[in-house]
């Protein structure tokens, strides 16, 4: 079965068809600009096949079922196609940002589904009014074809309340549901899941793992379960990212606001898209901001300390709540390429039996184990795919009898 993997943003559409039989990319690509006054009077494609690359600019692309048919046209076209009709399509597969503490796991959209996605709009504002477009649009387009919600917030549901709640009034949880939620979940499931096939863990074993990107998140798990993440009611929470502060003192908000005459939307917009990375250096990007720490930039220098500091608290009281830790593991943009940003996150763990062989991780390339022999801990790094798990359960869930 082939199946058409979508991840709908504001303005964006990006897509993945996977031929599941050999788990292979067929196609990707990614629709920008959708949507009136969004960049300009044009809207653009970028799509991938075999070893090709297409990319066409286009009229503006009024909503994401323009693009949707947009995407389909592509994939079919004689031209730059890779399917020869729509029947080849045997499900669809949507990342959904939030599901709220309603869904555990993935699950066949229908008309409740979509209800329930609607009234997690407020935990998720940006997001899943957007995943909505995205499966409307497929819907319209495709409507005798099965469609999964894959929900980035599922995967963290196994923790327990003393780990999700925060020590607020339970008005604010029973009534408006504030507790951490954690993101970035299907990574983090797909990580969790490769690591209990892949590093001979015993029953029981404890597993940090850092998905480490522009955005950036932690999660504990035992035996593959997700006990805590660092990421809580928004993404806002935790690391410091490229563009995000992580955690802070809230008192600080109302402090920024009285003191700057901002709105709390307009501070919190600085501390989502300003902060982090990009507030202390003018780049959110870590290769910039280690070029300049090369160079003896004092500020580049302190982000990094900043970086690697804050990310050590996190890996030091993940051990110590679930009581040891018998393997880090690195991944995403940063976690996968950046081979000091690792070494930078390990130095000061050897008391926890923390080991890097500085050759291996040099070399790492893939799957590939990082730690010395004699380190207590293993340390990985494992390429994530949030589409592929997300194919996978989409098949799984489409040809269920």
């Amino acid at each position: 079965m082939k199946i058409l993997v979508i991840n709908a943003g504001s303005s964006s559409l990006k897509y993945q068809l996977i031929d599941m039989k050999d788990e292979s990319v067929i196609a990707k690509g990614l629709v920008e600009r959708i949507g009136v006054g969004v960049g300009g009077d044009k809207s653009n494609l970028s799509h991938k096949y075999a070893d090709k690359k297409y990319e066409v600019e286009i009229e503006k692309l009024p909503d994401h079922n323009a693009a949707m048919e947009l995407v389909l046209q592509t994939l079919t076209g004689k031209e730059h196609g890779v399917i020869s009709d729509l029947s080849e399509i045997g499900a669809v597969g949507h990342r959904v940002l939030h599901g709220g503490e309603k869904f555990t796991a993935s699950c066949l959209i229908d008309d409740k589904v979509i209800a329930a996605i609607e009234e997690n709009i407020p935990l998720g504002p940006l997001h899943n009014p957007a995943n909505l477009m995205g499966i409307r649009a497929c819907q319209k387009v495709l409507p005798d074809v099965p469609q999964v919600a894959v929900f980035d917030t599922a995967f963290h549901q196994t923790m327990e309340p003393k780990a999700y709640r925060y020590a607020i009034p339970n008005e604010y949880y029973t009534d408006l549901h504030i507790r951490k939620y954690g993101f970035h979940g299907t990574s983090h499931r797909y990580i969790a899941a490769r690591s209990q096939e892949l590093l001979g863990l015993p029953k029981g074993n404890k597993v940090i793992i850092c998905h480490l990107g522009n955005g950036s998140s932690l999660s504990a798990c035992v035996d593959g379960k997700c006990t805590d993440t660092s990421m809580g009611l928004t993404p806002l929470d935790g690391l410091v990212m490229g563009t995000r502060s992580g955690t802070l003192d809230p008192a600080v908000v109302e402090f920024i606001c009285n003191r700057k005459g901002m709105t709390v939307s307009e501070c919190l917009n600085m501390l989502n898209k300003k902060s982090g990375l990009q507030a202390l250096t003018g780049s959110s990007d870590m290769r910039d901001v280690t070029a300049r720490y090369d160079a003896g930039d004092p500020d580049a220098k302190l982000a990094i300390e900043m970086w690697a500091y804050v990310l050590k608290k996190y890996i030091g009281s993940y051990a110590a709540a679930m009581g040891g830790v018998d393997a880090i593991i690195f991944t995403a943009g940063i976690g996968e390429n950046h081979v000091r940003a690792r070494k930078w996150a390990c130095e000061g763990l050897e008391f926890m039996g923390v080991k890097i062989d500085d050759a291996r991780n040099e070399a790492a390339h893939g799957e590939a184990k990082i730690s010395a022999d004699d380190s207590r801990v293993q340390v990985w790094v494992i390429p994530t795919n949030e589409e592929l798990a997300i194919a996978r359960d989409t098949l799984e869930i489409a040809t269920k009898k």
